[in-house]
């Protein structure tokens, strides 16, 4: 079996111990969140993309594996395998290339070739392709007449289909033209019908196979299917026929034999190998264009589901609409609904006064914080309700509040889901829709994971992608996203509780269904009593599962119950040693944001880093302080790199240096460069020179 390890790491430019690493855990069934976090030193601290990229990559490779054993079998089976065949197979790289090595042995339904095979066409057919100056095709085939076979030309025809399908099977020919169309290729479209669509301007278009961006791909694809255009892949067919002729015929010293054969190459080429190329290519453009939509539904829905969430405040969400009116719900800091009503603060309803009247009510008596308004039909006339009622109640009663616009993508999916019955069976579909916009607005991630991915709205196309594989992709990142921030144990919903690293649905039910009967769970190891929840699930979930207010501090961390007895030995040897990891600055950098990477460092030095450092500075003790990143994760790049990074040791007890700036540049000039980053611990607790 090849060594997909190596293969896996020069190609994502990855040490070759971690990949084996990696995959070691992935064969165990560990969960990409589970590896990720905790079996960083396995690893190298891949991060959970890289781990998806490799894992993908790898069930790419292995099924190319089992695809080979199952061609070589079959041509072994037929008793037609050589030495040549068996290093061909060997040496492929791509699915593609094995199903080319294969298609002269592969089975085929009737065609025209096996027809003359079956009329006794094949030794003619082979002699013709031997090209023989000397060599009399029309007197040769005078001796293949039968009952099935009229007269010489019959025969020659016959054996033409032979060599047809012989052309349009080979392996090397079929590669010589992929070159072709993919350098020289165009695909084009057509008007299918008379009549006018949203397809307009590709009733006459073309454009380069290898300049076609995946969007008008997909455009094209579904433009096909509702049956307003023609699509096909156009190429200089004689130029075409010439190579496949080029590669068969020699019709300088092969007689008239030749010219039959550059016949019945050209044949191959029109009637077989450019209908299956033509198949073969636009496959591949829509499939990589639908690799590359699903991978802008996974960006952007990670930068939903990761808003920053507004806690412990009274929300008011506003759900907009014209005739239904706009719904109003109030929930409390924990999600729980207060109040209901409807309201109509569009003017053309002439009931903005009982409007207004209704929802100052509605404030005053809940102690509603903020407003969430939803951002569909009717959201501009709601905002602009919302605004007045706020500037009126802080004239009235000098109480003032705030409102967000809040994305209602997938708020009625989720109103009228089985699930949204179960939670609020006391209220209708659009009552439960205000409910979803207020509690986006609490916690946008707790709410969103209710919601089929694929009708949160953050991409298009969805419906045209690959299910299984947007799925997959989908449903990696909302993995991730929850994974990554954690989950309250006592408070999260079971469609939250899913989405954690190794519990299934049913298990998040049992959950639930625990928590309900034996009341809140005080420790995580009471996660072991739940129905289903194995020690495997367990060990995956069980770092994610946060309980802020158990007995034991360490069931509020991250850090796993496998490690509890290294954390209490610390702390029992009145170790004096804190590690704080923050997420924020690397998430931004995978996410490729900027402005967000830049203002959570920002928030990290003033909320953490300063307030620690004067606490410490206010006990009047010595203390040392180390910070660093633990990898770079470059925003253009959007995945760590092994480069190295800058680092600050304060010591409060010695001289500091002129250092202006926390930069690579400014460190590297420093000339304190540390090879060896597991070092810098030592540095840290080592006593001063």
């Amino acid at each position: 079996m090849p060594n997909h390890a190596e293969q896996l790491a020069q190609e994502l430019n990855l040490n070759l111990k971690n990949v084996q690493g990696a995959i070691e855990l992935i064969d165990q069934g560990n969960t990409i969140p589970f590896i990720a976090r905790y079996r960083k030193e396995a690893t190298g601290s891949m991060d959970d993309q890289v781990l998806r990229n490799l894992g993908d990559r790898l069930e790419y490779l292995r099924g190319l594996d089992k695809r080979k054993e199952e061609v070589t079998a079959s041509i072994t089976e037929q008793g037609v395998m050589t030495p040549e065949l068996t290093a061909a197979l060997a040496k492929a790289k791509t699915l593609a290339e094995v199903e080319d090595i294969y298609r002269p042995y592969k089975p085929k339904r009737k065609t025209r070739a096996s027809i003359a095979k079956a009329r006794g066409l094949q030794p003619l057919a082979d002699a013709l392709l031997k090209q023989d100056a000397a060599f009399d095709p029309n007197a040769a085939a005078a001796d293949y007449i039968n009952e099935e076979v009229p007269d010489a030309a019959a025969a020659l025809a016959g054996a033409k289909d032979i060599i047809a399908e012989a052309v349009s099977d080979d392996a090397a020919c079929r590669a010589e033209l992929r070159r072709y169309y993919r350098a020289f290729g165009r695909i084009a479209s057509a008007k299918a019908k008379d009549e006018d669509s949203v397809y307009a301007q590709y009733y006459d278009y073309a454009e380069p196979l290898n300049k076609i961006p995946g969007h008008r791909v997909l455009a094209l694809d579904r433009g096909e299917r509702e049956g307003f255009l023609k699509v096909g892949i156009q190429v200089d067919a004689d130029r075409a026929a010439g190579i496949v002729s080029w590669m068969f015929a020699r019709k300088k010293t092969g007689g008239a034999s030749a010219e039959l054969v550059d016949a019945a190459a050209r044949d191959a080429y029109s009637r077989l190998i450019h209908p299956s190329l033509e198949n073969e290519l636009r496959s591949e453009l829509s499939e990589a264009a639908a690799e590359g939509a699903i991978k802008v539904f996974g960006d952007n829905l990670r930068q939903l589901l990761l808003q920053p969430p507004i806690r412990g405040k009274t929300v008011m969400g506003l759900d907009p609409g014209y005739r239904m009116g706009c719904k109003v719900a109030v929930v409390d800091p924990t999600g729980k609904v207060l109040d209901t009503n409807v309201v109509y603060p569009v003017p053309e309803f002439k009931r903005v006064e009982q409007a207004k009247k209704t929802i100052k009510s509605m404030v005053l008596k809940n102690g509603v914080e903020v407003m969430a308004i939803g951002n569909g039909t009717a959201g501009h006339e709601t905002e602009e309700f919302a605004a007045e009622v706020i500037r009126e109640l802080a004239d009235e009663k000098n109480l003032h509040l705030q409102y967000m616009v809040v994305s209602e993508a997938g708020a009625s999916v989720y109103s009228a889901s089985k699930l949204a019955a179960e939670e609020f069976p006391q209220f209708d579909v659009n009552l439960r829709s205000a409910v979803s916009i207020a509690r986006r607005l609490q916690d946008p991630l707790a709410e969103l994971v209710k919601i089929d991915p694929k009708a949160v709205g953050v991409g298009q196309y969805q419906h045209d992608m690959p299910q299984k594989r947007l799925n997959e992709t989908l449903d990696g990142v909302v993995e991730d996203c929850v994974n990554s921030v954690g989950v309250d144990l006592n408070t999260a919903s079971a469609p939250l509780l899913r989405r954690v690293a190794g519990v299934s649905a049913a298990t998040a039910k049992n959950i639930v269904t625990w928590r309900e009967e034996e009341g809140a769970f005080t420790s995580r190891a009471q996660l072991k009593k739940v129905k289903g929840l194995g020690p495997k699930a367990y060990e995956q979930c069980a770092g994610f599962l946060r309980l802020p207010e158990a007995k034991n501090r360490l069931d509020a961390t991250a850090v796993h119950p496998e490690s509890y007895p290294a954390a209490k030995a610390l702390l029992e040897d009145g170790c004096d040693f804190v590690y704080v990891h923050v997420e924020a600055p690397d998430e931004m950098g995978h996410q490729g944001l900027l402005k967000e990477k830049i203002q959570s460092i920002e928030y990290l030095d003033r909320r953490l880093i300063a307030p620690v450092k004067k606490a410490m500075e206010d006990t009047g003790e010595d203390f040392r302080m180390l910070v660093l990143p633990d990898h770079p994760t470059p925003i253009r790049l959007r995945t760590h790199t092994g480069d190295p990074v800058p680092y600050v040791l304060y010591d409060s007890t010695r001289q500091r240096k002129s250092i202006r700036k926390y930069t690579e540049a400014e460190a590297e000039a420093t000339g304190n460069f540390e090879p060896n980053g597991y070092r810098l611990i030592e540095r840290l607790l080592s006593k001063p020179v």
